[in-house]
């Protein structure tokens, strides 16, 4: 087994400074991409903003309640927007600060895992805006009385908008998830299959909490939670196929 690299051995106060450094660097992306952004913030909350403003009725429009909202509602999406896209350098910054410290046969496993993370947190986000927000948009704009006019407050939506962002960014890391506990050891395959009922409940207290106070809501957080922990025990099987030949392997050459 091949031991970590010195750097993991370095005194704490190198590891406080390398933090602070990967830290500093990981914030600068975040305001790189935001300067770079800040211009199109309107436009950006147009295209966030779209899924509700498609269900409006003919002539109406969304409001501010607030007279600063119409700069602070875009500002704030924009800083969100740019965390999201500066994803990949955190976490890069994260890897390169926790790397050395790994055994090689680790970093074989955290390197697709990282990326897989990364490309899974997108589609959570993609899968919210492009699916999620229209089916509920179009549920809550058409099930109120006809003469009820509706006109959203800018920024009630966007807080509604960045909590589903995150809630479906963070669901769709949990193949991830499952893949990790089962690799770790911390639980098997079959451990996790008999709790499933527990895990199903819970997903839907997860949906519950993190989505509007509505069943429809909650079920379409719910559901694809569900859909992805069974994914995750998918390829635990092939983890766990995956050490018994190794071990198999190991244990016929000595």
């Amino acid at each position: 087994m091949t031991k970590p690299q010195n750097e993991g051995n370095l005194p704490l106060l190198e590891h406080l400074i390398e933090l602070r450094d990967r830290l500093l660097r990981a914030v600068l992306s975040i305001l790189v991409i935001f300067c770079g952004l800040f211009y199109f913030a309107n436009d950006i909350y147009e295209i966030v903003s779209k899924p509700i403003r498609d269900q409006l009725p003919e002539g109406s429009s969304m409001i501010a309640t607030d007279i600063t909202a119409t700069f602070f509602a875009p500002f704030k999406l924009t800083l969100m927007v740019s965390l999201f896209l500066a994803m990949p350098v955190v976490l890069h910054q994260i890897w390169k600060f926790v790397s050395p410290g790994l055994y090689a046969h680790e970093k074989k496993l955290a390197i697709p895992m990282l990326a897989s993370s990364i490309l899974l947190f997108y589609s959570g986000i993609a899968f919210a805006h492009f699916v999620i927000f229209p089916l509920i948009m179009e549920f809550f704009t058409h099930i109120g009385p006809a003469s009820v006019e509706i006109t959203p407050d800018i920024t009630q939506y966007l807080a509604i908008a960045l909590k589903l962002f995150f809630a479906f960014g963070l669901a769709f890391e949990i193949p991830i998830a499952v893949m990790l506990v089962i690799w770790s050891g911390a639980a098997t395959v079959a451990s996790l299959s008999d709790k499933r009922p527990y895990i199903v409940v819970g997903c839907f207290i997860f949906g519950m909490l993190l989505t509007p106070p509505d069943p429809f809501s909650q079920s379409m957080l719910a559901i694809p939670m569900w859909m992805l922990f069974e994914v995750g025990l998918l390829f635990g099987r092939l983890i766990d196929k995956s050490k018994k030949e190794k071990q198999e392997q190991e244990e016929a050459e000595t």
